[in-house]
C-alpha cells in the first residue's frame, strides 16, 4: 500500500512530419497499410467483438472510391447487451483501486503516442479528411493529454478531504456514479470520441459508447488500444446503432447514471426532455453533460493589427473545413481596417489548395459526408442570391469525387443575415463591417445575435477596448481569446466548454469534467462514542 503520485502531466509535443522525417516516413507506410487492407469493425460489448448481418461502407470523404472497411450496424437489441454487459462490469469495476483504473489509461496514452501514433493520425487522415497537422494535434496529441490529465484530476480530486475535530476523523469517500454512462460522441474529434466514454471509465464508472457514423473507423482504434491498455471486458462498451435504437433501451433506463455528449443542440435537447419525462424512474439523478455547438466569433477593435486578425479568420474558419465547436464563423470588422485586412486575408486564401490530405500541401479537405455538404452549400447559395450579401473568396462546391466545398467568405450589411445567426459548422465565414464610432454598439449587437455561447476572440492593443469586449462579451463565451483565434483549445491550459445554447460547460479536460462522473460520500468515524445521551446544558 502506499500514497500514489500520478506524474505530473505535460502536454504531448506535437510532431511536424516534415519532409524526410522519420515520423513522415512511418505515416506513409501507414497510410498505404490502410488504404491496401479493407477492415471489418465489429462493436465490441462485454469485451467481445460483435458481427451483424448488415454492414455500411466506410470510405474517404475526399475520394469516395477509396473504401477503408465496413462496419457493422447494430440494433436495438445490441444496445440492450452492451447496457446490461455495462451493469454487470459495474460490480468490479467500482471496486477497483484508483491507482489501477488510472495504469490502464496511462498505459493507453503511451500506447498512443508510442506504437500506435501513426496509425491513428493515418485513420483520421484517411476517414476524416483531416490533413496531418490536424489529425496530430487531435488524434494523438489531445486524446493522450485527455488521458494523462484526467489522471491527475482524479487523483487532485481524490485528495480533497474535510477537516476533523479531536476524536473524530472525517473523510471523503469519492465513489463512482450507481449505473452506467451513455457516451455519445462526435466525428470531428477523435480526441473527443475517447474522452467521452473515457473519463467517466477512469473514475470507476461504465460506459456505453455510441460514436457518430462517420467516426466508427477510428472508434475501432481507440478501442483497440483500451483492450490492449488492460480495460476489462464490459467497462466500456461500443455499439454502433441508430438513433431509434437507443430511445427506450438507453434514456428510460432506470439504471442510467449519467450522459456524456458532443453533438447537435436538437439532440441533446431531446435527450434531456425524454431525461426529464422519466426522471421519476431513474434509481438516481443522471447527470447530463453536453456540449453542443457554436456560431463563434472575432470582433477587432480598430486597435488591432490587420494582419494577425486576417490570420485568425484564415485558420479560425478554414482549418478541418470550419468543423469544429470553434471554429470561426461570424466576424465583425473597424470600417477603418478593413481594406487591409481583407487585402491580407484574399491573399491567403488564394494561396490556399484544397485535396487530399495524402498531398501534404492541401490546407483544405473535404467535409466529412454528403449530409454535411447537402446542409452547409445552402448558406453559399443563400448568399448568392440574397440582397446584401457577397461572395469575396470561395463559393464553390462539387462532391463528384469528394465532398468539396470551397473556403467562402461572404459580407453582409445584415447583422442578423441567418448567416450570422445559424450554426454552418462547414468551411462558411460571415463578415460585417461596423462603423469604427459603433465599437460598444457592435459588441451588443454581436452579444443579442446568436442563441451559442462556446468560443470567441476580441483582438485589439487598445486595453480599454479589450477590456469593454471582456466585460459586455462575459456570457457570449465559455472559452474567451484575446489577440488569438477562437479554437485549438489546449488540455490543461484552456479547459473547453460553453454555455447558452451551446452546452452545460462542463470543461473538458479539466477537473470541472472529472467530479461530475464521482459522487462523494462522507464519512465519519468518532473514536470514542458517548455512553450518556445526557448533554452539559441538561444539568441542574
Amino acid at each position: 500500500m502506499g500514497l500514489f503520485q500520478i506524474p505530473t502531466p505535460t502536454n504531448e509535443p506535437v510532431k511536424d512530419y516534415a519532409p524526410g522525417s522519420p515520423e513522415r516516413a512511418r505515416l506513409e507506410k501507414a497510410l498505404k497499410q490502410l488504404k491496401a487492407n479493407p477492415i471489418e469493425v465489429p462493436m465490441v460489448i462485454g469485451g467481445k467483438e460483435i458481427r451483424t448481418n448488415e454492414t455500411i461502407d466506410i470510405r474517404c470523404p475526399h475520394n469516395l472510391s477509396q473504401v477503408l472497411g465496413k462496419y457493422h450496424q447494430g440494433s436495438a437489441e445490441h444496445v440492450k447487451m452492451a447496457v446490461d454487459a455495462s451493469i454487470e462490469a459495474q460490480k468490479t469495476w467500482a471496486h477497483v483501486p484508483w491507482e489501477h483504473r488510472a495504469a490502464i489509461f496511462l498505459k493507453a496514452a503511451d500506447l498512443l503516442t508510442g506504437p500506435y501514433r501513426e496509425i491513428v493520425n493515418a485513420a483520421t487522415m484517411l476517414a476524416h479528411s483531416k490533413n496531418i497537422y490536424q489529425a496530430e494535434i487531435d488524434a494523438v496529441c489531445e486524446l493522450a493529454d485527455f488521458f494523462r490529465f484526467n489522471a491527475y484530476f482524479m487523483q487532485e480530486i481524490y485528495r480533497l478531504q474535510p477537516n476533523s475535530a479531536r476524536g473524530i476523523w472525517d473523510r471523503m469517500d469519492y465513489r463512482p456514479l450507481e449505473g452506467f454512462v451513455f457516451a455519445v460522441t462526435p466525428f470531428n474529434f477523435v480526441s473527443i470520441n475517447g474522452n467521452l466514454p473515457s473519463a467517466p471509465a477512469m473514475a470507476g464508472n461504465v460506459s456505453v459508447w455510441k460514436p457518430a457514423s462517420t467516426a466508427t473507423y477510428t472508434s475501432h482504434f481507440i478501442m483497440k488500444i483500451f483492450r490492449e491498455a488492460g480495460l476489462p471486458p464490459g467497462v466500456i462498451n461500443l455499439v454502433f446503432a441508430r438513433g431509434s435504437a437507443i430511445g427506450d433501451t438507453v434514456l428510460k433506463n432506470p439504471h442510467l447514471a449519467g450522459i456524456h455528449f458532443t453533438g447537435s443542440t436538437g439532440v441533446f435537447q431531446n435527450m434531456w426532455k425524454t431525461i426529464g419525462e422519466n426522471i421519476a424512474n431513474y434509481k438516481s439523478y443522471p447527470r447530463i453533460v453536453g456540449e453542443t455547438g457554436g456560431k463563434d466569433f472575432i470582433i477587432a477593435h480598430n486597435s488591432s493589427v490587420p494582419d494577425q486578425v486576417a490570420t485568425a479568420i484564415t485558420r479560425g474558419a478554414f482549418e478541418f473545413q470550419g468543423q469544429k465547436c470553434s471554429a470561426a464563423s461570424r466576424c465583425y470588422l473597424p470600417k477603418s481596417l478593413w481594406p487591409q485586412i481583407k487585402e491580407t486575408l484574399l491573399k491567403q486564401l488564394n494561396e490556399i489548395t484544397m485535396g487530399d490530405p495524402e498531398d501534404y500541401t492541401n490546407f483544405v479537405n473535404a467535409v466529412i459526408d454528403e449530409s454535411a455538404f447537402d446542409s452547409i452549400t445552402p448558406y453559399i447559395d443563400h448568399a448568392k442570391n440574397t440582397p446584401g450579401h457577397e461572395i469575396i473568396a470561395g463559393g464553390k462546391y462539387d462532391k463528384s469525387k469528394g465532398y468539396f466545398i470551397e473556403p467562402t467568405v461572404v459580407v453582409t450589411t445584415d447583422p442578423h443575415s441567418k448567416l450570422m445567426e445559424e450554426e454552418i459548422f462547414g468551411p462558411v465565414v460571415t463578415l460585417y463591417v461596423y462603423d469604427d464610432d459603433k465599437y460598444a454598439e457592435t459588441l451588443h449587437i454581436l452579444d443579442g445575435t446568436s442563441p451559442y455561447a462556446l468560443t470567441g476572440a476580441v483582438f485589439g492593443t487598445d486595453r480599454n477596448a479589450v477590456m469593454l469586449a471582456e466585460r459586455t462579451l462575459r456570457n457570449a463565451a465559455g472559452n474567451f481569446y484575446i489577440n488569438d483565434k477562437p479554437t485549438g483549445a489546449v488540455v490543461g491550459q484552456q479547459p473547453f466548454g460553453g454555455g447558452r445554447a451551446s452546452g452545460t460547460n462542463d470543461k473538458a479536460g479539466a477537473m470541472q469534467n472529472m467530479i461530475r462522473w464521482i459522487s462523494p460520500r462522507s464519512i465519519k468515524e468518532n473514536f470514542i462514542p458517548p455512553t450518556d445521551y445526557k448533554y452539559p446544558f441538561l444539568a441542574k
